[in-house]
């Protein structure tokens, strides 16, 4: 089954070509980072603009680098939400008017879904397994018991990671994204900020909250700058993504001992995040899980991703979408 995606719920316009969930034939992401570094973040009706000039051509190089024309197309899929209205509208009523005119089976795929499913492309990964779900969109901590069957087990209380990152970034005047930004500037200096972190306690919630972290280190910079004190932006950033990075492997680690999984997968665009995947990978080492983590380049937002969901989708059983879709800026988990 060959399947064309399509993805613009923030500032990548992308287009796949995906078969049988697992075999990438082609990936096409036209980026927006530069267009927006300008303003320090997303402005969404730039980024709507955007997505409109580049979307036919971004999909035309996808079925041209897959070789395939719209006889081999067996559906069409196409990220419905969560993300920016404006942009998803774009996406959403794009490849309406495509599986209109070539009659093919639209359905509808939500972003954290993608998310997930990065992990399944060209990997042997299968579930059962618990993930791991860090994007600036979303922090959360699933039970994938199939791959239409999740539990969500925690989740942010406030901001997402990913959000987290580009706040903290930008007030150390890092250039957005954040997330790169402060790796790359930690691996200059220490952690020698206690910083605040939430604790896990045996039978308790697992939530996460970044808001406290995040205002820690605003006031932090805020208090140097009035006093005219240097400030040690390696060191902040050092401290921060120690602190950030530390928060998600322990809440991972205590939904893995109350599950029982041995499996675990990390998704999302911090996933990304060489820290996390150090912390994570040590741990598989020391106790036997097993640590799936997406190519990089399917961490951030890409339409591979959303082809693989719509396989699994499709799979279960699910009805196409039909042509009343709607974006969502928000779904559930």
């Amino acid at each position: 089954m060959k399947i064309l995606a399509i993805e613009s719920s923030c500032d990548e316009t992308a287009a796949a070509v995906v078969e049988d969930g697992r075999k990438v034939l082609s990936d096409v992401v036209a980026s927006q980072i530069e267009i927006h570094r300008r303003f320090g973040g997303v402005v969404p009706e730039i980024a709507s603009r955007n997505h409109t000039l580049a979307i036919d051509n971004v999909v035309g190089e996808a079925l041209k680098n897959a070789g395939c024309g719209r006889e081999e197309i067996d559906a069409v899929a196409v990220t419905y939400g969560a993300g920016l209205l404006g942009a998803l509208l774009v996406g959403v009523n794009y490849a309406k008017g495509l599986a209109y005119a070539w009659k093919k089976p639209l359905y509808a795929v939500s972003h954290v879904k993608g998310h997930l499913a990065a992990n399944y492309i060209d990997s042997g990964l299968e579930p059962p397994y618990l993930c791991l779900l860090a994007s600036g969109g979303h922090t959360a901590v699933l039970q994938v018991a199939d791959y239409e069957d999740t539990v969500l087990i925690g989740q942010s209380r406030d901001d997402a990671a990913g959000e987290a990152f580009d706040k903290v970034a930008r007030v150390l005047g890092l250039p957005y994204p954040g997330g790169p930004e402060i790796q790359k500037l930690a691996l200059d200096g220490s952690p020698v900020y206690k910083m605040p972190l939430p604790v896990f306690k045996e039978g308790g919630e697992i939530n996460f909250s970044y808001s406290g972290l995040k205002t820690f280190v605003i006031n932090l910079v805020h208090g140097m700058e009035q006093r005219g004190e240097e400030i040690p932006r390696a060191d902040i950033a050092a401290s921060f993504q120690e602190c950030a990075v530390e928060q998600l492997f322990r809440a991972t680690e205590c939904a893995a001992a109350r599950t029982g999984m041995k499996k675990v997968a990390i998704a999302g665009g911090v996933s990304a995040n060489a820290r996390l995947r150090e912390r994570m990978a040590d741990w598989g080492k020391r106790t036997g899980v097993e640590i799936y983590y997406p190519k990089l380049r399917y961490c951030t937002d890409n339409a591979a991703m959303i082809g693989a969901a719509a396989y699994y989708l499709i799979r279960s059983g699910e009805a196409p979408a039909g042509f009343g879709l709607d974006a969502k800026a928000t779904v559930g988990l």
